[in-house]
């Protein structure tokens, strides 16, 4: 892993390949608002799908191929 790797994980803050989620329906097409969120305010999620408006949303990492399973 190079430097400007780790300086893209560390500004996006999430791991690479990891997803987020609605809380209230599960759904990945959450979006983050624009405007003065994050910056002078907390970041604020929205949800087309179900309505859903505010700064908590699930963060899901995605499982690489093997990973979990025994073989045997």
């Amino acid at each position: 892993m190079g430097l400007l790797d780790v300086l893209r994980r560390l500004r996006a803050g999430r791991p690479p390949g990891a997803i987020i989620v609605c809380p209230r329906c599960g759904s990945p097409r959450i979006r983050r608002l624009r405007g003065f969120y994050g910056w002078l305010l907390p970041a604020t999620y929205a949800c087309p799908d179900c309505g859903y408006k505010g700064p908590l949303v699930l963060e899901l990492e995605k499982e690489e191929k093997g990973e979990g399973k025994e073989e045997g």
